[in-house]
């Protein structure tokens, strides 16, 4: 139906057209090609609307949310593409005429091409400031939360969970980001920062939203473009040590945090570092194991060395009584 529409030239219904190429993006069919070549171009056409009334908001909000649905798809109009999506951040940017979600998603679908067009990370980081701009916006969404409310408590307002909705997509797209991401500045730190700050916000009545903040954390220890030090700066090692030694945390919370620790472990580990980064390794450890010291963590650095745990497809096990070991202060 959507090369037919897109065959009709004048006499087809525009309307129908963007309806049907929403509802596969975001039903996740597959398309060919070609149909997914006319959904792109049809979508971007709608996400290019810089109104800001209400109802251009919603089409626009519409079009890019089905658009972040694409994954490492690649054709010849790949390149129109990217520099559509560059086009709507930058005027946001500089007239914020998006919705948050829009927003969101227009980051989403760039960062999906990034993937496998490994030269956008500049235009990324250092153009279109990607971990500025994350920070922001996780800050602002933060801020409309009231995060002492219970995750299941009713009464909580619609607003406010399209909020926190977002502020998981963010997060999502954040810890596959970190993953993969070679460029590094000190916008990052912040948004580094910002992650500890919701993760201490949600940690009692929001799991969902903490598991994610330390699943995005634990992701950006196995990258071996980000300097430790990062860690200690943002406050991540800090939160990350708070967490292991609560009475009541949270199973998949421990699996996090303990991958978080072991991740760190491995990047100090001298003997695997080369010559001539042994120095910056030791200096490093010394200044980690000072500010856990610090903070009183020497039991657990203990714990931590003589524990038995098991990896297994990326989730930690520990012994029974794992708990019994924390000396409490």
């Amino acid at each position: 139906m959507i090369e037919e529409y897109e065959k009709k030239g004048n006499e087809k219904n525009e309307q129908l057209l963007i309806d049907l190429c929403e509802s596969y993006l975001f039903l996740g069919c597959s398309l060919s090609s070609e149909s997914l070549s006319i959904c792109i171009s049809c979508l971007l056409k709608v996400a290019l609307n810089q109104k800001k009334d209400e109802d251009a908001q919603i089409k626009v909000e519409m079009a890019l949310l089905a658009l972040s649905n694409i994954y490492l798809r690649i054709d010849a109009k790949t390149e129109l593409y990217v520099n559509s999506i560059e086009k709507i951040i930058k005027h946001h940017q500089e007239y914020c005429n998006l919705t948050r979600l829009a927003y969101q998603s227009t980051w989403k679908f760039l960062i999906n091409q990034f993937f496998c067009i490994r030269r956008l990370e500049d235009v990324i980081v250092n153009e279109l400031h990607f971990a500025r701009e994350a920070r922001r916006e996780l800050k602002e969404l933060s801020n409309c939360v009231n995060w002492k409310r219970k995750e299941e408590e009713e009464g909580k307002t619609r607003i406010e969970a399209k909020e926190i909705m977002i502020i998981k997509r963010w997060l999502d797209e954040l810890e596959a980001y970190f993953r993969s991401c070679k460029l590094w500045n000190e916008e990052f730190v912040g948004l580094l920062g910002s992650i500890v700050e919701i993760f201490r916000e949600a940690r009692d009545n929001h799991k969902v939203v903490s598991c994610n903040c330390i699943e995005s954390l634990e992701s950006i220890t196995e990258n071996r473009d980000v300097n430790v030090c990062c860690l200690l700066e943002s406050g991540a090692v800090d939160v990350v040590m708070e967490e292991l030694v609560q009475l009541n945390i949270e199973n998949l919370r421990i699996s996090y945090c303990l991958g978080f620790c072991s991740s760190i472990c491995g990047r100090l580990n001298i003997n695997k570092g080369k010559k001539k980064d042994i120095a910056e390794q030791k200096e490093l450890k010394k200044k980690l194991f000072e500010k856990m010291e610090e903070q009183g963590y020497e039991d657990l650095i203990f714990v931590l060395c003589n524990c038995i745990v098991v990896k297994r497809t990326r989730n930690y096990f520990l012994i029974t009584n794992f708990k019994d070991y924390f000396i409490y202060y």
